[in-house]
């Protein structure tokens, strides 16, 4: 009982010793991954190294490898985009770069892993879906 009346005692008197009055989650600071999410157009990598697609009862999920030119790149999407062909589900793979220039490295070192799900509904009339980058396209066709 005195464990319980210590902590909440203790948080009640921590709760004061936040210096700019506005809470121990302060959303006044400067939050720059949020700023570079922001940004209008995020990079499209620069190849696709490889393509799964894992079924489950409720659809497909979708994996790539992206090879961008340097190490750090980061927050990768599988973003949807249109095809004149409705058998098509394309996607291009996005990502943002390093904060600060980072080393080229080795292959393994740069690769980059993002995914997506897909539902039934997003599958239906779906024959290829296909993710591209700058330099290549790869595709998985359905059986």
């Amino acid at each position: 009982m005195r464990a319980i009346a210590f902590t909440a005692i203790a948080g009640l008197a921590l709760t004061g010793c936040d210096a700019d009055r506005s809470g121990l989650f302060s959303l006044s600071r400067p939050d720059p991954i949020a700023d570079a999410r922001a940004e209008a157009e995020t990079p499209v990598a620069d190849q696709i190294v490889s393509l799964s697609a894992e079924p489950t009862p409720a659809g497909l999920i979708v994996g790539a490898v992206a090879l961008p030119p340097t190490q750090g790149h980061w927050d990768a999407r599988l973003v949807r985009v249109p095809t004149d062909d409705p058998s098509v589900f394309l996607m291009e793979f996005r990502l943002l770069p390093p904060f600060e220039p980072r080393p080229a490295g080795t292959q393994p070192s740069r690769e980059v892993l993002g995914g997506r799900f897909l539902t039934r509904r997003e599958l239906a009339g779906i024959r290829t879906v296909a993710v591209r980058g700058l330099r290549n396209q790869r595709s998985i066709r359905r059986q």
